[in-house]
């Protein structure tokens, strides 16, 4: 029997994620704080040389410079090749007025001793997203013990049987609460291995089963001991994809949990300032201390010569360019980004910046994240060592949010407006006679509070007060 072979062409439709440098870069950028953030930037122009900052009297003086013609400014400008417009435009509207209103406008600073803090460890970071995101008591109790086993790179380093015999839980609980913390910020965290590590990652970017994942899953080791030509063969890719494949792998990060394990105490500029102007509260971003870059017209200028040999350096600039760019477009991304979370946050906590804390609402990731059209892992990156200066004082972002209860008044009430109730009922208490968790408890649902004694207990270890026996004072 003969068969015939016949050639044809076909096509494919496909998707796939592309990392571009920009969305790598502002997802690089998103968790820095301020200061963290003009070090990037001070780098950045020491190794770019198309980046410059923009001098002080060129800054003042640029709001009474006229804008060019647009037919002028297209005749002129030698990165015509490269579409600036269409570059940012994705990023403007008409809120830039307000985003951009220097920090000297603001009224009072904080005053240094309010700028010394502790940086919140990859535990605490987990910690507080879990109890943002998770209400299931078990789920929570599990995922608690699961944080506590993680290493400073954020691995697990205890066995699921080791987990579930700390309770004792069931196995499936077990992992049912592993994949909740595996799906927290940092990407990566709580895996038991490289390649887990790395999977983890390549699911959060929709990548699961593509031939990134397969390429971690089944040739770790080789891709570890350089072994490309292989891996291509065995997998039969080309070398411009196993090329493709690599450059995602190395985006990811082996070691998440690193950027978290601080070992020193830093000195913190808030981040957003929020200022009351009448009934209204503004939005203003701390720019002051960011340097304020531009292209250098110097090195634009060589994108016009066109003589002979200027071939390679006309590359290197466009290369150079475009790296700029990517860096501009970034940082603008990250500061409105911050921007919608902040006016987010003060939409929802209005009551606390007008009345206090008794005022301040429960608040998770998922209720801004609704409203601001974004996904909850980045509102997790942007409030993460981020701080804002309000009315009442200075406070990390992420203060705002707090899970709460339902009162029997059917209003939500923040946990946190529960543990000042807490604290001021045990300050006024008869030292001889000390309030019991049973009492406090008793005494918060008369109030239309209904918390179990258990949650008592939990709310006063958080705020760091003995129970009732080793409070008592005796005479």
């Amino acid at each position: 029997m003969a068969y015939q072979q016949k050639l044809g062409l076909s096509t494919r439709l496909s998707q796939r994620l592309i990392l571009t440098p920009s969305l790598q870069q502002a997802i690089k950028l998103l968790p820095l704080t301020t200061l963290e953030l003009a070090e990037v930037l001070e780098q950045e122009v020491m190794e770019n040389p198309l980046l410059e900052e923009v001098p002080q009297q060129e800054q003042l003086s640029a709001d009474e410079t006229a804008p060019e013609e647009p037919e002028k400014a297209e005749r002129e400008d030698p990165l015509k090749e490269i579409d600036l417009e269409k570059f940012f435009e994705d990023y403007l509207d008409d809120r830039a007025e307000r985003r951009t209103r220097s920090v000297s406008d603001v009224p009072e600073m904080p005053p240094i001793e309010n700028t010394l803090t502790e940086q919140a460890d990859l535990y605490d970071h987990l910690l507080w997203q879990l109890h943002m995101t998770v209400s299931d008591e078990l789920t929570v109790e599990i995922a608690e013990a699961i944080i506590h086993n993680l290493d400073e790179d954020g691995m697990l380093r205890a066995s699921l049987e080791e987990i579930a015999n700390m309770g004792p839980f069931p196995l499936e609980e077990v992992e049912k609460a592993l994949r909740v913390v595996q799906a927290l910020d940092p990407p990566g965290v709580a895996a038991r291995d490289l390649a887990e590590c790395l999977r983890i990652q390549l699911r959060l970017l929709g990548l699961e089963g593509s031939p990134t994942d397969v390429m971690v899953r089944d040739y770790l080791k080789q891709l570890q001991n350089h072994q490309y030509a292989e891996i291509g063969r065995q997998m039969a890719l080309s070398p411009e994809e196993v090329s493709h494949h690599l450059e995602i792998i190395r985006r990811l990060d082996p070691r998440p949990g690193l950027k978290y394990s601080p070992d020193r105490s830093t000195y913190i500029v808030p981040d957003v300032f929020v200022l009351k102007e009448g009934d209204d509260y503004k939005i203003v971003l701390n720019d002051d201390s960011l340097p304020k870059l531009r292209i250098s017209p110097t090195y634009r200028r060589m994108l016009d010569v066109k003589e002979d040999g200027a071939e390679e350096t006309r590359n290197y600039v466009k290369d150079k360019l475009r790296s700029a760019l990517w860096l501009l477009k970034s940082v603008d991304q990250r500061q409105r980004t911050i921007y919608k979370v902040a006016e987010s946050i003060v939409r929802h906590q209005r009551g606390f910046l007008d009345h206090g804390i008794a005022h301040l609402r429960p608040l998770v990731l998922r209720d801004v994240a609704t409203d601001i059209g974004m996904h909850e892992s980045t509102v997790s990156r942007v409030v993460a060592n981020k701080y804002m200066h309000t009315p009442r004082g200075v406070y990390e972002m992420r203060f705002f949010f707090h899970s709460g209860i339902t009162s029997t008044m059917g209003e939500s009430v923040s946990s946190v407006t529960i543990k000042d109730r807490i604290r001021k009922m045990i300050e006024e208490e008869d030292p001889s006679r000390p309030l019991s968790d049973s009492r406090i408890a008793e005494i918060l649902g008369a109030e239309g509070l209904p918390l179990a004694r258990r949650t008592v207990a939990k709310y006063r270890e958080e705020l760091r007060i003995p129970p009732s026996n080793l409070r008592r004072s005796v005479h």
